[in-house]
């Protein structure tokens, strides 16, 4: 037997404002000229620039006659739609700003992605119609760091299923080899012997002894090299140790994932800081990059159309529905002027607070003194929530005097030392790093090694932990470390 029970229940939700705050919170400084221009397109209400005028003409819509007193709250009051007063926070460029840097495109580069660029070359190829199918499927199979690792059988599959195209073993390869020859070097490679051996083959003296050397030790000593069983690769490959220094020096230099070339070849953005920091007579200032600060203000002629409106005698249905009209986009307007003043002065203030936290690095930037630091740290220091912190820390960005700096960079967490003190884990990673750089490459440090080196030095770590430090800076084990 069903029953219905009533029960009340407390929920929060956000409205669909905040939702659009939220998202514009995150927006990094390269992707917030696109949100705007995408608003302005939208809202014929919203305009970009200052009113130079506005300060002339406030007292025909404010202070001598306000149309909308003694509406009910649902109306707009026409003053705040009138004041372009959105100052208050700081943005480079107060005494010598170039007005020209408003209107400037941000540093895009375009053009092709990597299979765009494949195609275009199998263009070239002498190929009939069927072959160029086959060529495509192939150049599809491509993944995104360059290689084909799907068997030969299921592209042949995929080719009889998909295309109605029967091809053997073959004729897929020998097409396969076509595309192997175009550019970036190594594309198309199978497995990363493959890949380096179509690199060194296509070097610009291939008769070089040191090129065909290298390409006979990646042919037959594959396992050895990337196992640095150096003794075992003179033996079999006849060779001494100046050669194979050489050799390796060469094959070092070889591209591993050639499909990274051409990511530069799609539309990728430069990094654009969000913050910008200058010591001014001994003391640091943080300001927001220009864009970041966009000057933005209502419509002068929908706030006089508004008024034109309210002011009518005639209040028929369509009269209304216009005047509602005007009124939500007024509305949104003054709302997005409204959030982007708020992004901005959120972003200060949480720039402000990891300034003040990690104060000692940002003098000098020595990476040893920075202080563990969390996303609640500083959501308590400025009193917001954490998931407010963390979507200004995630997509954003400082230059300092030593460089730029993601905010994600100052977070992290605590190591415990003998003294009883936290250190940054990024202070630890920057002594391991360091300890690997000056170890003897003939006797590379072991884990076990390093972790007593930096427990006589202080900090209480575990191997494991070392190990996963190790791997976060992309340091090898020290066997595949050693050198000659």
């Amino acid at each position: 037997m069903q029953k219905l029970n009533l029960s009340q229940v407390l929920s929060q939700k956000l409205s669909p404002q905040q939702i659009q705050f939220i998202k514009l919170l995150q927006v990094p400084t390269v992707e917030l000229e696109a949100r705007i221009e995408e608003e302005l397109e939208i809202n014929p209400a919203l305009e970009e620039g200052k009113d130079a005028d506005l300060d002339d003409t406030t007292d025909d819509f404010g202070n001598d006659a306000d149309p909308m007193e003694g509406k009910d709250d649902q109306d707009i009051n026409i003053d705040e739609y009138l004041s372009d007063e959105y100052g208050g926070y700081k943005m480079q460029g107060d005494g010598n700003y170039n007005p020209d840097d408003e209107t400037r495109e941000l540093p895009l580069s375009s053009g092709t992605t990597l299979h765009e660029q494949l195609i275009s070359q199998l263009n070239f190829l002498k190929l009939d119609e069927r072959q160029k199918l086959i060529g495509r499927q192939l150049i599809g199979s491509i993944e995104n760091d360059g290689y084909i690792r799907r068997d030969l059988d299921a592209i042949m599959n995929d080719l009889a299923f998909s295309q109605n195209i029967e091809t053997d073993e073959d004729e897929l390869e020998g097409i396969l080899l076509k595309i192997q020859g175009f550019d970036p070097p190594g594309i198309a490679a199978r497995n990363l012997q493959e890949c380096l051996i179509i690199q060194l083959e296509r070097k610009d003296h291939p008769e070089d002894p040191v090129v065909q050397h290298a390409i006979q030790v990646i042919q037959n000593c594959f396992d050895e090299f990337t196992k640095k069983h150096y003794d075992k690769i003179l033996k079999k490959c006849h060779i001494n140790e100046e050669e194979l220094k050489d050799i390796i020096q060469m094959i070092t230099r070889l591209n591993p994932k050639p499909g990274g070339i051409s990511e530069g070849l799609m539309r990728t953005q430069y990094l654009i800081p969000d913050f910008l920091l200058s010591e001014v007579n001994g003391k640091f200032e943080i300001t927001l990059n220009s864009k970041n600060a966009p000057e933005l203000r209502v419509s002068r002629s929908y706030s006089e159309m508004f008024n034109a409106y309210d002011k009518s005698d005639k209040k028929d249905r369509k009269l209304k529905e216009t005047v509602s009209f005007v009124k939500q986009k007024l509305d949104a307007a003054k709302w997005f002027i409204d959030a982007i003043k708020q992004r901005q002065q959120t972003l200060l203030k949480t720039m402000e607070a990891i300034l003040e936290y990690q104060y000692e690095f940002f003098h000098d930037g020595d990476e040893t003194k920075l202080r563990p630091m969390i996303l609640k740290d500083i959501a308590e220091k400025i009193d917001m929530d954490i998931s407010t912190v963390s979507r200004v820390a995630n997509s954003k960005s400082i230059q300092t005097e030593f460089g730029i700096y993601p905010l994600k960079y100052f977070f992290s967490e605590g190591i415990a030392t003998e003294g009883g003190e936290d250190v940054s884990n990024r202070e630890v990673k920057s002594v391991l790093a360091k300890m690997v750089e000056e170890e003897n490459k003939k006797k590379p440090l072991s884990d076990d090694k390093l972790v007593k080196l930096l427990n006589n030095k202080g900090y209480n770590i575990a191997r494991r932990t070392v190990a996963k430090y190790r791997e976060q800076l992309q340091i090898p084990v020290a066997r595949l470390r050693k050198e000659l």
